[in-house]
C-alpha cells in the first residue's frame, strides 16, 4: 500500500485579526512537497503573519493550518515543539546569538538535544560547507559581514535536515552579489535537496531569479545554476500575492507577468 503524500503546508480559509484589524481574510493556499511558494505584497499585507502562523507562534481566529498533513491549528505548545523540529527559519538579519560562536550557533538545536560532540561537529561542518563558510567555524557573529551572518543563519536553519524552510525577507539590505548568493542557496535547497519553502520577499530581483533559474549537478559533480530560458517551465516555484489580507493572485511566474491586475502592476513598478 503506497504512502499517502501530503502537502507540506496548507492554509484553509485562515482568518487572523488583531483587535478590529483583519490581517488575513479567509486565506487559502498550498505548498507542495519540494515546492517554493513566493509570498509577496506590500507592508502590512500579512506576509510575516503567515510565517508566525506556520510556526504556531499565533493562532488564527478561523480556518485550519496543516503541516505535512497534520492539523496544527489548535495544537498545544508541547505538540507544536515536535512540529517545529520539521521547520527551519531564516530571519531577515540572521538572528544569531552574539555571545556564541558560529559553531555553537549552527549546532544550537543539536546541543539542546544532547547529541555527542563529534556528531554535532560533523553536522555543523556539513551545513557550513553547504553555505561555503566552513572556515568561519570558530568565529564570532561580530566578525562576520551581513551576508555571512545570513548564510550562517541558513546553515543553522538546516540543522536536523528539515524538509520545510521559512525565509523572511532574507535578502533585505544586501548588495546584489551577496543577495544572489542567498538566492542560489535557496535554489540548491529547492532543486537538489527537495526542500519545501515559503519565501517572503518584496524584491523584484528575488522574484525574477527564483522563478527563472535552477540548480543542477554537472557531470563533474559541481553545482551549476542555469536559466530556464524558453526550454522549460519551473514546476516547483509558485507565487501568492496578498492585498489587504486577501490572496489576489496564485499561480506561476508566467501567469504573474501576464496579469493585468492593477495592484500587481503597481507592485512591480515600485519593487
Amino acid at each position: 500500500m503506497s504512502e499517502e503524500i501530503h502537502s507540506a503546508i496548507e492554509f484553509q480559509d485562515v482568518t487572523m485579526a488583531y483587535d478590529d484589524r483583519v490581517i488575513l481574510d479567509e486565506v487559502s493556499f498550498m505548498v507542495n512537497p519540494g515546492e517554493t511558494k513566493i509570498v509577496m505584497g506590500g507592508s502590512g499585507t500579512g506576509k510575516s503573519t503567515i510565517l508566525k502562523l506556520v510556526l504556531g507562534l499565533i493562532k488564527p481566529q478561523e480556518g485550519r493550518i496543516l503541516i505535512d498533513g497534520d492539523d496544527v491549528t489548535n495544537m498545544t505548545e508541547t505538540e507544536l515543539t515536535e512540529v517545529r523540529r520539521k521547520i527551519g527559519m531564516v530571519f531577515q538579519d540572521g538572528a544569531l546569538f552574539d555571545s556564541l560562536s558560529v559553531y555553537e550557533n549552527v549546532g544550537f538545536r543539536l546541543f539542546e538535544k544532547g547529541l555527542p560532540e563529534n556528531e554535532i561537529e560533523e553536522a555543523v561542518r556539513r551545513m557550513l560547507r553547504f553555505v561555503n563558510l566552513e572556515d568561519t567555524l570558530y568565529m564570532m557573529p561580530a566578525e562576520l559581514s551581513g551576508g555571512m551572518r545570513r548564510r550562517v543563519g541558513i546553515a543553522r536553519a538546516l540543522i536536523g535536515s528539515p524538509k520545510l524552510i521559512l525565509f523572511d525577507e532574507p535578502t533585505a539590505g544586501l548588495d546584489p552579489p551577496t543577495a544572489r548568493t542567498i538566492l542560489e542557496l535557496a535554489m540548491k535547497l529547492r532543486d537538489l535537496e527537495g526542500v519545501s519553502s515559503i519565501f517572503v520577499t518584496h524584491r523584484l530581483e528575488d522574484i525574477k531569479l527564483l522563478s527563472s533559474s535552477f540548480a543542477t549537478i554537472t557531470e563533474g559533480g559541481e553545482v551549476e545554476f542555469r536559466s530556464e530560458e524558453d526550454k522549460l517551465c519551473l514546476v516547483n516555484t509558485r507565487f501568492v500575492m496578498l492585498k489587504e489580507g486577501q490572496v489576489i493572485f496564485s499561480g506561476t511566474d508566467e501567469e504573474l507577468w501576464q496579469s493585468d491586475e492593477p495592484y500587481i502592476r503597481d507592485f512591480f513598478k515600485v519593487s
